[in-house]
């Protein structure tokens, strides 16, 4: 009897990029995949009320893409093979929890450093760098990112306090080539995002004026 070959199911995620390098930093997987994704969109165009007949079809940019997710975490099924899974059974999801928190703030070296130019007088604190994260959800979606929303619910606990199952809410907004350029490394996932989205547009089946209920435009 020959066993049936399930297909291998991706999960969503994001991915932590050195900006400068492209090095992979971090790749936090989500445990399960949200059973939806919101996604908003805000146009960029030239014709606003009093602008010239000329500008009316015209778009200044990509549009600003906003996407939400939620997401939920459960360390029951790590917990019931404790052997396997000793960062669960001391910490829950505690460490999972740290891994996306860290992505909205600064590193403690950053915050340091500037305290220590602070105190030397230096007028101008340059802002510290932070990581380039790329929302991934499939083969067809890697778009670079930034993070604009973050809350997390943890919904129960072990006899230690750690939590033990979470939801998690993302508020993420998308790069365009307008935000970071069309080169560097934000850049080229910028526009790479965008080439696939018109491929994937050509590739959709077309209608009929008919199908319309018209003859002619």
């Amino acid at each position: 009897m020959t066993t049936p070959i399930s297909p291998r199911l991706l999960r969503g995620g994001l991915v932590v990029v050195d900006p400068d390098s492209g090095a992979v930093q971090r790749v936090i997987t989500l445990q399960y995949n949200p059973d939806s994704l919101s996604r908003a969109f805000q146009l960029k165009a030239s014709g606003a009320d009093g602008a010239a007949h000329s500008e009316a079809l015209r778009l200044t940019g990509p549009p600003v893409q906003t996407i939400t997710v939620e997401a939920e975490l459960d360390a029951t099924d790590q917990l019931e093979f404790p052997a396997s899974n000793a960062e669960t059974v001391a910490s829950g999801l505690a460490s999972q929890l740290a891994a996306i928190e860290t992505l909205i703030y600064p590193t403690a070296t950053s915050v340091q450093d500037a305290a220590a130019l602070m105190a030397a007088g230096m007028l101008e604190i340059v802002p510290a760098p932070a990581p380039l994260v790329l929302f991934a959800f499939g083969r067809r979606r890697l778009l670079p990112v930034k993070l604009t929303e973050l809350s997390i619910v943890e919904e129960a606990f072990d006899p230690m306090l750690n939590p033990i199952r979470a939801k998690v809410r993302l508020g993420l907004r998308v790069l365009t080539v307008n935000d970071v350029g069309p080169n560097g490394r934000a850049g080229s996932y910028a526009m790479a995002a965008h080439r696939q989205l018109e491929q994937l547009s050509g590739r959709a089946r077309g209608g009929r004026l008919t199908d319309l209920g018209i003859d002619r435009v």
